[in-house]
């Protein structure tokens, strides 16, 4: 259970009326952030809604226009990483930056070696990272190479190379959305570790189920401006929802009635060594049809073959009728399947590129003349999409790295609409994005087959599936453990396929 640490003596840290602007564009408006040693704290909002600037003026990667920030009741050195290091705060991002072929001991004191007569004390190193290591309660071997480790154990490595600074503010950005449950709960284990050991710990996260198991109170941001702080013991996830998007979300899956039509994509005994075995599903018209399972299950293997990134050794994948040849996306896209990737950020989108560009990718045959792809129609296509989809952007010609992580999803589903598929598979769609954005992103995908579109919808959220699923095929360890229907299905069930067990008749 979180506990109230709202009385934990003098704030360790106090920003307040922080203002930054990029351009034209207000990044933050009227932000503030009070935090006390010894708790957990939730920093909320939707994508866009100026998280990731407030975190990174506290990182020393930027520097506020306005607005106060303290730090011990002094002021803080803005500007500067190395400063905002030397003054206890350290950023675990997301995504881990160790070095692969350092050791674990190495990647703690990287940069900050322990230096003895002049000469790098590697047993010191070593000895002092085993002591960060059970401080956190993990067993990690200091000699070991970085490369191949897990994401969970990366991200162990940097909150202990943050206590080896004796960082006082250790800010999480996102750690658990690449962690499975039993990594989720090891990490929380450690998280209450260092609170417990007088940190202050910042705990960014979407997934609100996370935020109320871990956590102490909670600031919440929209537009740019802080627009609520409290105890996490005296609110709902119903008013968090409400203070993040400004109105009432009271139906995160909006699911419209289905008009199930006729089969459009066939999957027959398709086995691929190591991966995945016999796989067999039809998908219909006008149907949501989720494939679900724990993390290793296969799912995301199954759709990669389906629409043709890896070959697949035996079975066979028909489009209305038509075979397609394995490991062969261009034909997969030409008979009208679209592949909405789970990393956005590797798989989806060119992130140096322009929003426009990114959007008409998958049509510069339609878009060109006389082999010239023209600006005005890539743009134009672009702006249809950007009002269907309500994108949030500065300029159609920024490039796509400026936008939010919900905003890169839209355009990702932007970029795929537009070549009006008929069956689209959307693996994770609403990872790492806001609740706001998932609502919309639910709404379309439901829009889109009720307008007789075949969806394939790959989620770990159990929620998600039984929101949005028409039909619920099961995964473990690569085989096919059982299909429900909408009204079959529940959180139980689904679990029990998905761990090997069977449900009782």
């Amino acid at each position: 259970m979180a506990r109230s640490s709202s009385s934990a003596g003098n704030p360790v840290l106090e920003m307040t009326h922080v203002a930054k602007a990029f351009g034209g564009v207000h990044a933050l408006v009227d932000a503030g952030l009070i935090l006390y040693p010894g708790e957990v704290h939730a920093l909320l909002g939707e994508n866009g809604a100026g998280k990731s600037t407030l975190l990174k003026t506290l990182a020393g990667v930027h520097r506020a226009d306005a607005g106060v920030i303290t730090l011990r009741g002094q002021d803080f050195l803005q500007g500067s990483t190395r400063d905002s290091i030397d003054q206890g705060i350290a950023v675990i991002y997301q995504e881990p930056s160790l070095f692969p072929d350092l050791s674990l001991a190495e990647n703690v004191f990287v940069g900050r070696q322990i230096v003895s007569n002049g000469l790098v004390n590697w047993a010191a190193m070593e000895k002092a990272s085993q002591g960060l290591f059970e401080r956190l309660g993990v067993s990690l071997d200091p000699h070991a190479k970085a490369r191949g480790i897990s994401i969970a154990d990366q991200q162990i490595v940097e909150i202990a190379k943050a206590l080896s600074t004796d960082a006082k503010i250790i800010v999480m950005d996102e750690p658990t959305a690449a962690l499975s449950s039993q990594e989720v709960d090891r990490l929380f284990t450690v998280v209450r570790n260092l609170r417990d050991q007088g940190s202050a710990v910042v705990f960014v996260s979407h997934r609100l189920d996370e935020v109320f198991a871990l956590c102490d109170r909670m600031t919440v941001m929209r537009d740019g401006s802080t627009v609520g702080t409290s105890l996490i013991s005296e609110t709902s996830d119903s008013e968090v929802v409400r203070m993040m998007v400004g109105r009432e979300v009271s139906e995160l899956f909006p699911k419209l009635e289905p008009h199930i039509g006729d089969v459009v994509l066939q999957v027959k005994g398709m086995s691929l060594e190591g991966q995945f075995s016999d796989i067999s599903f039809d998908v219909h018209a006008g149907e949501i049809f989720a494939l679900a399972g724990l993390v290793g299950s296969g799912r995301s293997e199954v759709i990669r073959a389906i629409f043709g990134i890896d070959r697949y050794d035996e079975g066979v994948v028909t489009i209305n009728g038509t075979k397609l040849p394995p490991g062969k996306p261009a034909v997969s896209m030409d008979n009208g399947i679209a592949l909405v990737p789970e990393d956005r950020r590797q798989q989806g989108l060119f992130m140096a590129s322009s929003i426009a560009r990114n959007v008409a990718v998958t049509m510069l045959k339609k878009l060109s003349s006389w082999l010239l792809l023209r600006r005005k129609n890539e743009e134009s296509t672009a702006a249809q999409w950007a009002t269907t989809l309500q994108l949030k952007f500065a300029a159609i010609g920024d490039p796509v790295e400026r936008l939010s992580g919900g905003n890169q999803q839209k355009v990702v589903l932007s970029k795929w609409l537009a070549t009006e598929p008929k069956v689209l598979i959307v693996d994770e769609p609403t990872r790492g994005i806001d609740v706001g954005t998932k609502a919309e992103v639910h709404k379309l995908l439901s829009q889109k087959a009720q307008q007789g579109m075949a969806v394939i919808m790959v989620s770990s959220e159990l929620p998600e599936v039984m929101g949005m699923a028409d039909r619920i095929f099961v995964m473990r360890e690569g085989e096919h453990r059982g299909t429900l229907t909408r009204a079959e299905a529940s959180p139980e069930k689904i679990i029990t396929l998905a761990t090997g067990g069977v449900i009782a008749a």
